[in-house]
């Protein structure tokens, strides 16, 4: 089981880097093909659209076609679209290349939750769950600081690198990860569900971005026709995207509210350089090292949540995590310019943001999904976080401009989020206690 739980390290920590190395690698991407500010954004952008669209994609092919041959071929992806990157000769192949990646990250997350349902028994998941979450803490250390080094010999060298490394990642998981066939029930591919989600999803992502409430409503409008398209599939007997069933789980669904709150708060962190040079006077590149105790915090809070799980089961950690998220929050908005409450509180929201977003929330729904659809069930919490992510970029920075003081506007901003993650601290009463957890952990073990 080591080493089924380090393939998938790797892999997944490949991907968090991906995320983590392009700050530092944007300015000199801007340069090299005398872009905007707007035409440079597109290269998050399309990462972010390629990988919303691909989620349920990735996750139902894993559960149909087998979990290895999709973990291994979205680490191909991943290689390719790297390579396109920095072979790229023009900005629209740059573009193509990061899509890919995108595409290719969308299967690593979802399908090694869904390895660590099939490979680990349900006492050792959360702390399985705990190691993969770490890997984010241990991409925004070593990310920057290894961008920053390559950068001295050009930033197509920062994507060169995956190549050779994503090779070696899929040759040690063809030794180890354990052969998954195709479902022997497989049934007509349902079609009409994979294109109505990827039309909501993609107009609800440019909809918040670009905050035209027509595309929001589009986007409202396919997601009927989502759930439309879902109970015909299943009235057809179709290998349907999504089981309408797992979303009227209780569990299953409290877990997907607190993805929400949890990709709230994870993409509330990204103006904290922000906060620091209005606060403290210190430069970007100092701003950027103050993320480190946060980082920090993540990278050991992770196993360590992991651990617990195992010990208090979900309900425990989930509400002690948003508690100690909304402390972290409270601190920083309370006195931004005091050294001890901004370290303080992004310690905390660190820890806190371990435990929901490492483990917790991913637990919930490897126990409650059925084993054929576990790469799904790990899908959603994906798919819910990215949600709470989009709705945050544009509110933090709409309430931030609202205010004559940008100060005042982001510290609002972060208590706001603070007594939202609150009442998930309440929310999460709602799970089931401990006992009632460990009685149907084996439920669906072997369907």
């Amino acid at each position: 089981m080591k080493r089924i739980l380090t393939v998938l390290f790797l892999g997944v920590l490949m991907a968090a880097l991906d995320i983590a190395i392009l700050g530092p690698v944007i300015p000199a991407i801007r340069e090299a093909y005398d872009l905007g500010e707007r035409g440079v954004s597109w290269v998050f952008t399309i990462w972010v659209l390629a990988n919303l669209v691909g989620v349920p994609v990735m996750s139902k092919l894993a559960d149909s076609f087998g979990r290895k041959r999709i973990y291994l071929m979205d680490i191909g992806l991943f290689g390719l679209g790297a390579g396109m990157v920095a072979l790229s000769w023009s900005f629209p192949v740059l573009l193509v290349g990061r899509a890919i990646q995108g595409l290719a990250v969308s299967g690593l997350f979802p399908v090694a939750g869904a390895f660590v349902g099939d490979s680990f028994p349900p006492e050792r998941r959360g702390r399985a769950f705990g190691v993969l979450g770490s890997v984010f803490g241990v991409a925004f250390i070593i990310g920057p600081i290894a961008a920053g080094m390559l950068l001295l010999v050009g930033w197509r060298w920062v994507y060169a690198v995956f190549v050779p490394v994503s090779l070696l990642i899929a040759w040690f998981g063809m030794r180890n990860l354990p052969k998954t066939g195709m479902r022997p029930d497989r049934k007509t591919f349902d079609a009409a569900g994979l294109v109505t989600l990827a039309l909501a999803l993609v107009s609800l992502a440019a909809g918040i971005s670009l905050e035209v409430p027509l595309l929001i409503a589009m986007a409202l409008a396919f997601l009927l026709l989502f759930v439309f398209a879902e109970r015909r599939g299943e009235r057809l007997g179709h290998d349907v995207i999504l089981r309408l069933g797992l979303l009227k789980n209780r569990q299953v669904s409290i877990a997907c509210i607190q993805a929400v709150g949890a990709g709230i708060s994870e993409a509330a962190f990204i103006y904290f350089p922000t906060l620091a040079v209005l606060a403290f006077g210190v430069t970007k590149s100092a701003a950027s090292f103050m993320l480190l105790p946060l980082m920090l915090a993540v990278a050991l809070g992770s196993p360590l949540a992991g651990r617990l799980l195992d010990v208090w089961g979900s309900r425990r950690v989930v509400i002690a995590c948003n508690a100690v998220l909304a402390g972290g929050m409270f601190s920083v908005s309370f006195a931004p310019d005091h050294a001890v409450w901004f370290y303080g509180g992004s310690v905390m929201i660190g820890l806190g943001l371990a435990g929901l977003m490492g483990s917790a929330l991913s637990y919930i729904l490897i126990h409650e999904a059925r084993k054929a659809e576990r790469a799904v069930s790990q899908g959603l919490i994906t798919l819910f976080i990215s949600v709470g992510q989009l709705l945050t970029g544009t509110a933090v920075g709409a309430i931030a401009a609202s205010t004559s003081d940008p100060v005042l506007g982001y510290t609002t901003a972060f208590a706001g989020i603070g007594a939202l993650t609150l009442f998930m601290a309440g929310i999460g009463l709602l799970l089931k206690n401990a006992p009632a957890e460990r009685a149907g952990l084996h439920r669906y073990s072997n369907d």
